[in-house]
């Protein structure tokens, strides 16, 4: 008795429509994926027993939020460095030359009070006028 094999076929595997399938998954991934920026600066805000609501909204106005290790961010943009002189360029900017805007300091409770001081100098030097420092209103405790 003589087995004898066929011989095969040469078995191709199509790559092109895995090439597709894999495409397609990862244009799916990266169209659902959500990027985050966390460059927004926590600010736990010193409170106050008693204030004055804040009026209403204007429609520009420009804030400075600083850190507790004393950061700057101006309309939410992060300062590569906190000194006195590009924190004045980025409020030039961000307010292009009007000084009539509301000017907003933001400053976390345990900020130094030295940043504070910075900044409202800096809103000194470029004539801004109408200047709100926030809080929030103390908790009453029994």
């Amino acid at each position: 008795m003589k087995f004898r094999r066929k011989p095969r076929e040469n078995v191709e595997i199509n790559l092109a429509s895995l090439i597709d399938v894999v495409f397609i998954l990862l244009l799916f991934f990266v169209v659902t994926t959500t990027f985050t920026r966390e460059t927004q600066l926590k600010v736990d805000l010193p409170e106050a027993a008693s204030g004055t609501p804040p009026e209403q909204t204007e429609l520009k106005q420009v804030e400075v939020l600083i850190g507790a290790d004393g950061a700057f961010s101006v309309n939410g943009k992060a300062l590569l460095e906190s000194n006195l002189s590009n924190l004045m360029a980025a409020l030039q900017k961000e307010s292009d030359g009007d000084n009539s805007l509301p000017l907003i300091i933001s400053a976390d409770g345990k900020t130094p009070h030295q940043a504070v001081i910075t900044a409202m100098d800096a809103a000194g030097k470029l004539g801004f006028s109408h200047l709100r420092i926030t809080t929030v209103e103390a908790q009453e405790t029994p």
